[in-house]
């Protein structure tokens, strides 16, 4: 029989392996069924770097037309964003 202690750290671990795997599905979800769009992010909610900071969280306007953020696919441009451009070799985009 397990000790209290023993008991609360197995369950503990199980907890956190539970949370890892839950987030990993929810970001290849997130990625299938989500695109960036430019333009929408409110302050602090950008998803990724830009050449005037190096971090996701970190944008100082709202609508700044280079943040983006994921939104969900044929969303962005009804809320006023824009997509990236296609790059000019469709294996690269």
């Amino acid at each position: 029989m397990k000790s209290p202690k023993q008991l609360l750290v197995s369950t503990a671990i199980a907890a956190v392996a539970a949370a890892g795997f839950a987030s990993g599905a929810a970001a290849e979800e997130k990625g299938a069924a989500q695109e960036k769009c430019f333009g929408v992010a409110k302050i602090g909610q950008n998803d990724c770097s830009t050449a005037t900071h190096s971090c996701a969280g970190k944008s100082k306007v709202d609508n700044d037309k280079a943040e983006w953020k994921f939104v969900a696919k044929g969303t962005c441009e009804k809320a006023g964003g824009t997509l990236p451009k296609p790059a000019t070799d469709p294996a690269k985009y």
